[in-house]
């Protein structure tokens, strides 16, 4: 997680007079490119990083510098305290579990208490309703995968049902949405490619290990911001699921037009979860484009008619 490191890093930077970018990057598995990314994060947010030339060279924090509770106020901290605890109930991983703790030391003495009774007004879950164990597993799979630079095996399902088993470098464990990605290159296709942990089957990790690629999920997605497997869909919704609508949609998302019916342009992943979600609006919600998703929705629809019309003794 990158907030653990970054944590980390300003830790030791704290403790040390100095620190070489290349020791950062093999204490913390990552790239040197990477290292200087997060020092520059770190130096934007208030905590300055300076250079040291020559052979005892190296990083460090200005002598100056000393951090006190202006730098991070109550609420900077409850906050903060609160996203991890959301983030680790789905991962349950220890090390962040230990970098809450660090973060929450921060707060002056009897905080804790009031930092219970903060947390109890706003509550994150990010998990959806009913997940299992099997899927908790699944997760906590992955991100081991991740955090330790092991391959991963598993077999994976995309969406026109085809079945192939994919031995993969993980990079990236992506939330998006409502559902759980894995951004990493695929060995069997040789190029980068987007994982719906949902769709997996078995997922193993293997004894081996990989030198971490410098790209990014953003930098190699940035030429295209729909991404993989992402849709970009127009939606015209009656009045009478407005507030399902605004529910679900940001307002900036939403225009009305002038019979009160509510257009809303909005990306989603291309799989069986979004064909019902959109089904699930029935006669409230018309696709407009792409056609493609419209003639799609129409034939499950039409087959969702015939199987009600066949009786109870039709096969589906």
């Amino acid at each position: 997680m990158r907030i653990d490191r970054l944590l980390g890093i300003t830790v030791l930077l704290l403790n040390r007079d100095r620190i070489a970018a290349r020791e950062l990057a093999e204490r913390f598995g990552v790239s040197v490119r990477t290292v200087y990314r997060d020092l520059d994060t770190i130096n934007s947010a208030g905590i300055p990083v300076v250079s040291h030339a020559g052979n005892q060279g190296g990083y460090g924090i200005l002598d100056t510098f000393r951090i006190d509770r202006q730098v991070l106020t109550f609420e900077d901290v409850v906050s903060l305290v609160s996203t991890l605890r959301a983030v680790n109930s789905a991962l349950e991983n220890r090390e962040l579990d230990a970098a809450v703790e660090k973060i929450a030391n921060l707060l002056p003495r009897r905080g804790e208490d009031a930092l219970s009774r903060v947390s109890e007004r706003v509550v994150i879950d990010i998990l959806p309703m009913g997940y299992t164990k099997k899927q908790k597993d699944r997760l906590a799979d992955v991100h081991r995968a991740v955090s330790e630079q092991r391959l991963i095996r598993f077999a994976y399902c995309n969406n026109r049902g085809e079945s192939t088993v994919r031995t993969v470098e993980p990079m990236t464990l992506v939330f998006k949405g409502s559902a759980w990605y894995l951004f990493a290159f695929c060995r069997l296709k040789s190029a980068y490619r987007l994982f719906r942990l949902s769709r997996m089957s078995d997922p193993e990790v293997l004894d081996g290990t990989f030198e971490r690629r410098e790209e990014s999920f953003r930098d190699v997605f940035a030429s295209d911001p729909a991404g993989p497997n992402l849709v970009e869909l127009e939606l015209r919704f009656s009045p009478a699921v407005r507030v399902r609508v605004e529910d679900f949609f940001d307002p900036e998302q939403i225009r009305t037009d002038e019979v009160g019916r509510l257009l809303v342009g909005a990306v989603f992943p291309e799989d069986e979860w979004v064909y019902s979600f959109l089904l699930g609006f029935g006669e409230h919600l018309e696709v407009l484009s792409p056609e493609r998703i419209r003639n799609l929705l129409a034939e499950k629809a039409g087959k969702i008619q015939a199987l009600y019309k066949g009786g109870r003794n039709s096969k589906a």
